[in-house]
């Protein structure tokens, strides 16, 4: 049975459920319906990117630029974190981008995964957070197609661009989700990733 998460709430993923050894994250988001005048252009769609950060334990950082999961790097060199691609508007019901997470083989030298969102461009185009509606994370167990646990972003996040959704971190040998929720300026990947210690040359 799913729970229902509120911000900042924890979850156990493992603990009693020892059984779990894949994870499907999916993200989901709809555009509001955005008025335009007679003589105005169409405005643009929003495209929301998901993306992973795979953190470090010795360090509590992303190493470097293969520890990102997005839509221009879709596979971790490990093959335990896969992105399925990209959605360019968030059009439609369900999950707007999904990745794959296999719990019980990924390496011990990670332990955490970030799941973040930003709005493509979204300075340059003038969009942001207020304009979404109905954004979620949620977890399912990717060997039964049963949902483990959903969290659905309700707050105001007027004039925000990026979204940090929520982690998976492993602690004391289990799996567990915390709902963080929390909405940023960031423009794109990489400035989102420099919050996790990302150092660019």
């Amino acid at each position: 049975m799913s729970v229902n998460l509120q911000k900042g709430q924890k979850v156990d993923l493992t603990k009693g459920n020892s059984r779990l050894r894949h994870i499907m994250v999916g993200l989901g988001w709809d555009q509001i319906e955005q008025r335009r005048g007679f003589f105005s252009s169409k405005p643009a769609e929003i495209d929301c990117d998901a993306t992973a950060f795979l953190i470090a334990t010795d360090t509590g950082t992303i190493y470097g630029g293969g520890d990102i999961v997005y839509f221009g790097n879709l596979q971790h060199t490990s093959g335990h974190v896969v992105h399925q691609g990209d959605n360019l508007t968030g059009a439609g019901d369900g999950d707007d981008e999904q990745i794959f997470v296999d719990l019980e083989n990924l390496n011990p030298a990670y332990s955490k995964i970030v799941f973040v969102v930003n709005i493509y461009q979204a300075r340059e185009r003038r969009q942001h957070f207020g304009m979404i509606r109905n954004a979620f994370i949620r977890l399912v167990d990717a060997d039964t197609g049963s949902e483990l646990c959903i969290f659905n972003l309700s707050e105001n996040y007027e004039n925000m661009t990026a979204m940090i959704f929520g982690e998976v971190y492993r602690k004391e040998g289990d799996w567990k989700f915390n709902a963080i929720g929390q909405a940023t300026n960031d423009n794109d990947i990489v400035s989102l990733a420099r919050r996790f210690g990302f150092q660019t040359n």
